[in-house]
This record gives structure tokens, C-alpha cells and sequence, in this order.
């Protein structure tokens, strides 16, 4: 554009010289030859456009923008028309509590109140991307500001309205899944039917009242103690099981041994301890005195 303006400055000089001092009349000439060189390069320049990588072009002819879209590359284009590049690549809208995470500078977390009537701070980030054959409908229907008019806005009220169906201890522990799976649905399907693929909805954070943060940290104190002494007891329960059935054993082995002895038995183990006792090198003699034996001469 500026080279077709500096190309109809030359011209209009060029006819006001002419038209003046005749001695200018050379000068009025070369003007008149670099004008219309100056609206052509002008025009050539304004016909090539190139689009980077990860960028998507959308054409806007007087104000009009146009269905088709231009990929990256060099493309030929109206030298009237005008190019407006969009950010085609994923893209990630962050509302966090920490000053320096958010898009927005300072505390930009989500505050919410759950079915139970507390308030739940919550950080949360946007990953998503423009759908290419969409970017033309969302320049004319949004502008290049879709971030602060769609995807903020979009996700802050979906929060919210997701957030009474749940009490602050089921998002803080059970149902923290749950309520992300349901924010991802509702704020996929809204953002889609504007022309925007969500990838992912993550709830980076969630942050509770102090006395309820308290309440519950008691609570599953609580719990790993009583699981504590539910092992406790079932060992000792074990242990007890064991011991029983080691006396058990104890006192069948016994009645057992005690049923087998009768006089023969015991006569036959005499005999044989005795046995033994005339073959050892520290017993001479064996005298019989009734039914105890003496060993006599022993070392």
C-alpha cells in the first residue's frame, strides 16, 4: 500500500511540474516514469504473501473476510485484499493462583461454591487449537481476541456450573476425576461449536477452606489408624491360630504315644537298653536284682 501511494504523489507532482516551470519538465518526465513503476512493485508486493509455519491465513477483501483459509507458504493473492495470519498451533490458556502462571498477571484462580455451600479455589488449564476450516468463521464472528472472549469466559462458567453438583470433600479426594471428566465434556463441546478442538482440560489445583482442609486430613488420619489396628488384630488373631494349633499337635502327639505303651513294649525297650549297656566298653557286669538292673565294675 505504500508503494501504490508513493506511486500516485509521484504522479500528481509529476503533472503539477509539467504543468509549471517548463525548464522541470525533465524531472516531471522521470516522475511520470516512476510512478507507474512504484504501483506496480506496489501492486506485486501486496500479491505475494507467505504465511508461516503453525499459522493459518484468513483473507479479508475491503472488510470481508473470505471462506477460504491459506496454509503455510507463499500464495498469490487480490493485491486489494489483506492477509490476517492466526495461531494454528496448540495453544494453552492457563487461570492460576500463582501470580506468575496465569495469562492474566496476579490471582486469576477460579473461585467456585459447591453443592455444600463452600467456596473452592480452583487453577485450571486450557490446552486446545484452532480448527483450520473454522478460522475464517471465528475472525468474523470473534477477532483475533478469541482467547479472552471464548476460551476464558467459556471455561470459568462451566466450572461453575459443574461445581454444585459436588461437595467440597468429594472434589478435594473421590470425585476429583469425576468432576474433570464432566468440565472436559461440557467445555469441549461449547468451544467445538465454535470453532475451537479442545485437547485437554487439567484441574492443576484444588484448594479448600482451611477447617474443611483440617476436617478431612482427620479424617484420613483416622482411617489409616483403624486399618493399622485392623492389621494389628488380625495378626495377633493369626498368631493366636498359630499357637493353638502347635499345642494341638503337641497334645495329639503325646495322647498317641501315650495309647502305644503297654508292659510288652516297655519290657522289649528293657531289653534292649540293656542290650546296649552289656556292649559298652564302661560296663563290666550286669547283676538282675528283680526287674532293675545293676551294672557293676562301670568307668
Amino acid at each position: 500500500m505504500v508503494f501504490v501511494v508513493l506511486a500516485v504523489i509521484l504522479f500528481v507532482v509529476s503533472q503539477a511540474l509539467r504543468a509549471g516551470d517548463p525548464r522541470l519538465i525533465p524531472v516531471s518526465r522521470v516522475l511520470a516514469v516512476l510512478a507507474p513503476v512504484l504501483l506496480v512493485g506496489g501492486l506485486a508486493t501486496k500479491a505475494l504473501v507467505q504465511v508461516d509455519a503453525g499459522r493459518i491465513g484468513v483473507v479479508k477483501v475491503f472488510g470481508k473476510v473470505s471462506p477460504d483459509t491459506l496454509p503455510p507458504g507463499l500464495h498469490l493473492i487480490n493485491p486489494l485484499a489483506d492477509v490476517v495470519s492466526l495461531d494454528a498451533q496448540t495453544q494453552n490458556y492457563t487461570m492460576s493462583a500463582v501470580h506468575s502462571e496465569g495469562d492474566v498477571e496476579g490471582d486469576d484462580a477460579i473461585r467456585i461454591m459447591t453443592q455444600d455451600g463452600l467456596e473452592v479455589t480452583i487453577d485450571i488449564s486450557v490446552i486446545y487449537h484452532i480448527i483450520p476450516t473454522e478460522a475464517p468463521k471465528i475472525l468474523s464472528d470473534i477477532g483475533e481476541t478469541y482467547k479472552d472472549k471464548l476460551v476464558r469466559p467459556i471455561t470459568r462458567s462451566r466450572i461453575r456450573d459443574a461445581a454444585v453438583f459436588y461437595q467440597a470433600v468429594e472434589l478435594y479426594t473421590g470425585k476429583r476425576d469425576e468432576f474433570q471428566t464432566r468440565i472436559t465434556e461440557s467445555i469441549t463441546k461449547e468451544l467445538g461449536d465454535r470453532g475451537l478442538a479442545v485437547e485437554s482440560v487439567l484441574v492443576r489445583n484444588i484448594a479448600l477452606p482451611d477447617s474443611v482442609k483440617g476436617a478431612i486430613e482427620e479424617k484420613v488420619q483416622a482411617e489409616q489408624e483403624a486399618q493399622k489396628m485392623t492389621f494389628v488384630l488380625q495378626k495377633e488373631t493369626q498368631e493366636a491360630e498359630r499357637k493353638r494349633v502347635e499345642a494341638q499337635g503337641i497334645a495329639d502327639s503325646q495322647r498317641i504315644v501315650s495309647e502305644s505303651l503297654n508292659d510288652k513294649l516297655l519290657q522289649y525297650e528293657q531289653i534292649k537298653a540293656w542290650k546296649e549297656l552289656s556292649l559298652s566298653p564302661n560296663a563290666k557286669v550286669i547283676v538282675m536284682n528283680g526287674d532293675t538292673p545293676v551294672i557293676l565294675g562301670g568307668q
